[in-house]
């Protein structure tokens, strides 16, 4: 039987280093430090001649394998003489390093090349991709973190202060190297799942792998008493709100980011100019036409009660006149691709509004959605299915005007965006009531007809998924909706089609569901 391993928790001394890194930021810093500590240095290709520029004595690895880069440098690093001088317990393999002339390497500062900048190449192809994936830095890098008792390990820049301060006392203390070694396995492990996840091009593979990279520390999170952080995809440049150009306002909480997100996800719906508005992660007030300022107005008024306190998202730069309207009224977020200069100018008198400027950006495009469960993870495709009136079949006896039939269409788009139970009304490419959220179905339809009001008349009622019941058609017999727009497929269709013949309602069903919990 094995024996059990012991680690050592005693502080080490560094003697020797291996400094190989792609971000070269304060590595010469670091080597005049360990240089002045008596420390020799190897190191290879840029960062020696980084070094030898700084007139710091390196070796090359070259020089001390005895044994040259070769394949085009495929093969630079791995090598017995390298690697046992990192993996190496000096308290049992000692005869085995004199045996081999293997000598202790106590340090090694390594970080690795962004695998996602060569992604982000217009030439890129599978061949570049596995041409830059890095195998000798993760070697050593994991080498040096697994072997964490005797072998210290730093992948950040930011940690080269904490290693050139306790050189200044002479010695590396445990707590440090495996602060470090945690540090280095996350930086591997970050590395191997952009390449996994290039590789596996967005699929519902066996595994499934997410790295992310911190992009802000918040307040608090939904509630004061909760912590949070945002984190970012790596090297992820695409235009979202992580990625904004933020030009004024308080710093952005927890639930900004997800209403945010969430404005930008539906405004994103429309190829038109579009005005969307969201509260509390629901979108309370959407239009479209030609003219901006009279969309955004038309959308604040779908429910300018809840609009208050809201995000406003535009899908075309944010002009001085619907600024000044904004600037007149209560918003937490307003943000566009792009602002005028003076409608930037207007915003700074209101200090504490944030605005975002998005940049460029187009539909959705098919991603993957994840979210946690308690031992696990959910994960799904975007809901990106367009709905064109070629997907709506009429049931009813009385016929949609072609201008319901383009409502209804513009409800689709805007109800997948509302939490479910979920019931949408529009009227002229703008909502009018919306009942989201709801327990009971019917009850949504009750909410979106209080909303609405006297507006819903002539209206289109969208719901995001069938009706089990005919009693959601008797509650709008009165209210002079034109067009209801569902998915179908209960068992009980044919009662709720009946009762839409009976109060002369034209009702069309999609065959799909877009259900938002």
């Amino acid at each position: 039987m094995i024996s059990k391993p012991t680690l050592n928790q005693n502080p080490i001394n560094i003697k020797r280093a291996l400094i190989s890194v792609f971000d070269k930021t304060g590595v010469v810093e670091l080597a005049q430090s360990l240089h002045q500590h008596g420390v020799e240095i190897l190191s290879t290709g840029g960062t020696a001649k980084t070094l030898r520029g700084a007139d710091i004595p390196i070796t090359d690895v070259s020089d001390y394998t005895q044994f040259p880069e070769i394949m085009d440098g495929r093969v630079k690093t791995i090598n017995p003489l390298v690697e046992g001088g990192i993996l190496g317990l000096r308290d049992k393999h000692s005869d085995d390093a004199v045996a081999n002339q293997i000598q202790w390497i106590d340090l090694v500062v390594c970080n690795l090349y962004p695998f996602s900048d060569t992604l982000s190449r217009k030439d890129c192809d599978l061949a570049l991709a596995l041409e830059n994936v890095d195998i000798g830095g993760p070697t050593m890098i994991r080498s040096a973190a697994k072997n964490v008792g005797w072998v210290c390990v730093a992948v950040e820049p930011a940690d080269y202060g904490t290693i050139a301060k306790e050189l200044g006392s002479g010695e590396i203390s445990f707590e440090t190297r495996q602060k470090l070694s945690s540090k280095a396995f996350g930086h591997t492990a970050k590395y191997d799942t952009v390449i996994h996840n290039y590789l596996k091009n967005e699929d519902l593979s066996d595994n499934f792998s997410i790295t992310f990279e911190k992009h802000l520390e918040m307040r608090y999170g939904e509630n004061p008493h909760q912590s949070a952080a945002s984190y970012k995809v790596p090297s992820n440049e695409e235009p979202n709100i992580l990625n904004a150009t933020i030009h004024q306002g308080k710093q952005l909480s927890y639930n900004n980011i997800m209403d945010a997100d969430g404005a930008l996800a539906c405004v994103r719906e429309f190829d038109d100019p579009a005005c969307v508005v969201v509260k509390h992660a629901n979108p309370c007030g959407v239009a479209v036409g030609d003219d901006l300022l009279d969309v955004h107005t038309r959308a604040f008024n779908a429910d300018s009660l809840s609009a208050f306190g809201g995000i406003i998202a535009f899908n075309r730069t944010c002009t001085k006149d619907v600024a000044e309207v904004i600037a007149s009224v209560f918003v937490e977020i307003v943000l566009a691709p792009n602002f005028e200069p003076e409608a930037l100018d207007i915003f700074k008198k209101k200090k504490n509004l944030r605005v975002l400027e998005i940049g460029k950006f187009g539909k959705r495009s098919k991603k993957l959605e994840i979210r946690n469960v308690d031992g696990g993870l959910l994960v799904q495709d975007t809901d990106t299915k367009i709905l064109s009136k070629d997907d709506l079949t009429v049931v009813t006896k009385a016929q949609p005007s072609e201008q319901d039939i383009e409502t209804a269409l513009f409800t689709w788009k805007v109800l997948r965006h509302a939490k479910s139970n979920g019931i949408l009304i529009a009227k002229d490419n703008t909502t009018v009531g919306l009942g989201a959220g709801q327990v009971s179905r019917v009850e949504a339809v009750h909410m979106a007809l209080r909303k609405g009001g006297k507006n819903v008349e002539g209206g289109v009622l969208a719901s995001d998924a069938f009706f089990p019941f005919r009693d959601s058609i008797d509650a709008i017999k009165d209210s002079g909706i034109a067009l209801v727009i569902q998915p179908g497929g209960s068992v009980r269709d044919q009662e709720v089609i009946d009762a839409c013949n009976e109060y002369g309602i034209a009702m069309a069903v999609t065959g799909i569901r877009c259900f938002k919990h």
